[in-house]
């Protein structure tokens, strides 16, 4: 049986930075991954990471400091967030962005102007300046291992996340001369480009993930985790561990059972690699784990949408339904929210309750639109000068629409009339939409800082509609940690040998997210904390 001084488990953000933390203070490490790719959800993702106080602020002339950043969490809480569990990150976030700067090929930048969510909010950043992401980073430096990153369905692997909609990126997208540049040296950004100089920092080291080797269980003697057994395609396999096991699995959003018992509903379409089934939560249950956050997820509206090589994927409406000449309904016709708000606060409003009725009043939605919305911003990469897909429902008048999708005639007329009435006044009477910095920020770039980048009628025909879901990308409830990342059992007392970080620990964040990045931020940096932890246990015997 082979021994390691730190054993990782899951090839995200978290799992690639507790690895490197751990072999820098001198420890030998084994990174596990279940799937036959690596990269997990991270991969999949923006790549943006949320540090308040990072070092590159200063770049810019943005000021931050630990109370602002304190202070603004706490103003989300909701009782939820662990003050202590949220000072260590704060506290830790900088040093973690020195560190992986250092010791691997990441390298970070801020994209100027992108807002905190809730940028009203006390300590919040609503000039930007929390949320970093890394430039391309060309994969043929992986070598073989540039074919064994996992690829998601919506965002192109060769654009940043600045280049995007979303980072205010140039009208029209990258040059097709550029992006065959890209292509042609395999160069990458956001999530892509984050997990690639992760992983590149990781094979520098010698330390190449094992992929198809699922953790199982946890090797327990008087109250230490010694080891872990594995399961392979050759069968189990175990390993010994001299300092500790990082558990960074990722959520439990795809076992169904798991978010039956513990996700308030609805959660109906989660948007992250399918192995994220509850490997390292199980894991840390038997071990005698004390959960936090279990009803909570990164929650996220989408939409169904068939893409070549993936089949019918959860398509995420984040900027689309920010833009001008759209709202959002339910199946009464009735709007319910600001559409324009951050995507995991949007989904907070599909849990709403009819108790009568004892039915959800807002899932599932629809978002409409109309011909000259498709004309200028499309969606799901579906433009107006093609044949309308049968996703898409279009009608040649409003009542029309209401009358496909179901919807009570007059109800959706009176909507989108006092919807178009908000519009001509400049203000949204009903949800304050474009109020926020953030929701101008999301909006179109052609109106800049005004209400007009948000709000805008649905006045030419034909109209559209598509019916829109609860999403998750990942569940935030795991097992509870300390500031070293350790998890804590019943008594709040560590469980010696055992850290999580990511998506797989009680999430800093409770039921909010602070900013783009908010997932990775905390991922990287408990990633960081548990590597450096555990590698300094076992250097201690």
């Amino acid at each position: 049986m082979d021994t390691f001084d730190v054993v990782v488990l899951g090839t995200g953000a978290a799992g690639l930075t507790a690895a490197i933390a751990a072999h820098a203070r001198g420890a030998t490490v084994s990174v596990f991954e279940k799937s036959d790719q690596v990269g997990g959800t991270t991969a999949w993702s923006g790549g943006m990471v949320w540090v308040p106080c990072n070092p590159h602020m200063a770049e810019l002339g943005i000021t931050d400091s630990r109370d602002e950043a304190l202070t603004y969490l706490h103003s989300l809480s909701q009782g939820l967030i662990d003050e202590k569990l949220a000072a260590a990150y704060i506290d830790a976030g900088p040093e973690m962005v020195a560190f992986v700067e250092a010791e691997t090929p990441v390298m970070f930048s801020i994209i100027p102007g992108f807002p905190d969510y809730h940028p009203e909010h006390p300590g919040a950043k609503p000039g930007g300046g929390r949320s970093l992401e890394c430039s391309l980073f060309s994969f043929d430096q992986l070598g073989p291992w540039a074919d064994k990153v996992t690829i998601g369905p919506q965002i192109g692997r060769n654009i940043s996340m600045s280049e995007t909609s979303l980072g205010r990126g140039a009208p029209g997208g990258v040059p097709a001369a550029e992006l065959a540049r890209r292509q042609q040296h395999d160069e990458r950004g956001a999530g892509q480009g984050l997990t690639g100089r992760l992983l590149k920092g990781c094979l520098d080291r010698g330390i190449e993930p094992r992929t198809e080797a699922a953790g199982r269980e946890l090797v327990i003697e008087n109250g230490r985790v010694v080891g872990l057994r594995l399961d392979t395609p050759d069968g189990e396999l175990e390993v010994g561990v001299r300092g500790g096991v990082v558990l960074a699995t990722g959520g439990f959003e795809w076992d169904r059972q798991l978010v039956r018992s513990f996700v308030r509903s609805p959660m109906t379409h989660p948007v992250s690699v399918k192995s994220n089934t509850g490997d390292g939560l199980r894991m840390a249950m038997r071990a005698g784990a004390s959960l936090g956050c279990m009803p909570e997820a990164w929650w996220v509206p989408v939409i169904e949408v068939p893409k070549e090589g993936f089949g019918t994927v959860a398509w995420q409406v984040n900027g689309e339904r920010t833009r001008p000449r759209c709202i959002m309904v339910n199946r009464r016709g009735e709007r319910f929210t600001n559409e324009a708000a951050n995507y995991n606060a949007f989904g907070e409003a599909f849990h709403v309750m009819d108790v009568s009725r004892y039915e959800f009043v807002n899932h599932p939605a629809w978002m409409l639109f109309d011909h000259e919305y498709l004309t200028r911003y499309g969606l799901a990469g579906h433009k107006a000068d093609a044949p309308t897909p049968s996703w898409m429902t279009e009608a040649a008048s409003v009542r029309a629409l209401a009358d496909s999708i179901g919807i009570q005639e007059d109800a959706l007329e009176a909507s989108v009339s006092r919807w178009n009435a908000h519009v001509a006044a400049g203000h949204d009477a009903d949800f304050r939409r474009g109020e926020s910095v953030h929701d101008r920020y999301w909006g179109d770039p052609e109106f800049g800082d005004d209400v007009r980048s948000t709000l805008g009628p649905l006045d030419t025909p034909p109209f559209f509609a598509v019916k829109v879901h609860s999403g998750a990308l990942g569940t935030k409830g795991g097992p509870r940690t300390d500031g070293d990342a350790r998890v804590l059992d019943l008594d709040d007392r560590p469980i010696a040998g055992l850290y999580a970080a990511g998506n797989v620990m009680a999430s800093v964040m409770g039921m909010t997210y602070g900013g783009a990045g908010g997932t990775l931020g905390p991922g990287m940096v408990f990633g960081y904390l548990a590597g450096r932890h555990a590698a300094a246990r076992a250097s201690a015997g």
